[in-house]
């Protein structure tokens, strides 16, 4: 019986890894687009609630297909995003992260209140063990922060803790924030240089 169980695992392996879709980040490239337009103009503003747009280029690919899954599934607040998302099949949204993913270039150290940047970096330490301790890890379930917009990270905070982005672990951390504390993370993120861009690449031209 122990052998039969054996084998039918080993055979829904086999079946799983042959037919898992291989992300093509040409393809992603096609499917794009439209992410373009907003995704790629560096400092362009989300119209209400007013922050920018966040840079996506040299994002995780892990984070990217789960930030587009939720979207598409409502788990994540906005309009444009879930409209977006909701015509994608898990292999459009595999192929779309691969090239954003992809994409190379360095975000610069946003300027911010010093003061503010030191009060989130006393916060920051449980934030570290997944994100790094400058949001710059390399773990890609999670998104990378480092050099992100300071209004996007504030906005997403806030998204978090008032439940418009479903994620148990973040819900659970930002429900103990006060908006001081929020903009203070966001500031002490924002302060470092990482590697994300708005999307340009170099890699498909």
């Amino acid at each position: 019986m122990m052998k039969q169980m054996l084998l039918i695992v080993i055979c829904l392996v086999a079946y799983i890894t042959l037919n898992a879709h291989a992300a093509d980040a040409a393809k992603g490239e096609k499917l794009s687009q439209t992410c373009l337009g907003c995704h790629g103009a560096p400092g362009l503003r989300n119209p209400g609630p007013v922050y920018n747009i966040p840079m996506i280029g040299g994002q995780h690919p892990q984070y990217i297909t789960s930030a587009l899954q939720a979207y598409r599934s409502k788990q994540r607040s906005h309009g444009t995003m879930q409209a977006q998302a909701s015509n994608l099949s898990d292999e459009n949204i595999a192929d779309i992260a691969a090239f954003f993913s992809a994409m190379s270039g360095d975000s610069n150290a946003k300027a911010v209140n010093a003061t503010l940047a030191r009060q989130g970096e006393a916060k920051s330490a449980v934030c570290a063990a997944c994100h790094g301790a400058i949001g710059d890890g390399d773990n890609s379930a999670y998104p990378k922060l480092a050099g992100q917009y300071e209004s996007y990270l504030t906005q997403a905070l806030k998204d978090y803790r008032s439940g418009d982005r479903q994620n148990p672990i973040m819900a659970g951390f930002a429900g103990t924030l006060s908006i001081g504390d929020i903009e203070a993370l966001a500031a002490w993120f924002a302060s470092h240089e990482g590697a994300l861009s708005a999307p340009h690449s170099k890699i498909f031209k």
